[in-house]
């Protein structure tokens, strides 16, 4: 293995580059949302999800010396959470380009009720983003769409990197 691509998969940097991958992520989501005001669906604070429990992860694997096996297993840790959030990504991209349904918290339901606390609870509870309707593109893509390949090329990574680390 060249000599670059195998100081990329030694720790620290494996873990920094995963946790800062993951901010990026997050940051990226966040200038969308309250920037540009691109409302999140409720598949897209999913997606959040794994980014935050690999980021944690990536984060505690760089601090906890001596690297060992834990290092290994939190590396893996953060492949399975690049996998999970590839899978809901396929899922969300799925029910935006209407292959199939999305779950109950996707859809916007129509007030109904006649006493205002009836009405004030259920718009507390309302949906403001469908999960049906893209809200952003980029190439013709949304972000859920790039977010399958993005979480596949983190998992492959971390996968290599814990790995790595056998040696």
């Amino acid at each position: 293995m060249p000599k670059l691509v195998t100081t990329f998969l030694t720790i620290p940097l494996a873990a920094f580059l995963i946790f800062a991958a993951c901010v990026g992520a997050f940051i990226f989501a966040f200038t969308m949302q309250y920037g540009f005001d691109v409302k999140p669906c409720i598949l897209c604070l999913w997606q959040r999800v794994p980014f935050a429990l690999a980021g944690i992860a990536a984060l505690m694997a760089a601090l906890w010396e001596p690297y060992g096996k834990q290092t290994r297993l939190l590396l893996f840790l953060c492949a399975l959470m690049f996998f999970i959030n590839s899978g809901v990504s396929v899922f969300h991209t799925g029910v935006e380009r209407h292959w199939w349904l999305g779950t109950s918290g996707c859809a916007i339901t129509p007030l109904h009720g006649s006493a205002p606390e009836d009405l004030r609870q259920q718009l507390l509870h309302t949906v403001v983003a469908r999960c049906d309707v893209i809200s952003w593109t980029f190439l013709g893509l949304s972000m859920a769409n790039w977010n399958v390949p993005f979480c596949l090329a983190l998992a492959v990574f971390s996968l290599l990197a814990a790995l790595y680390q056998k040696r």
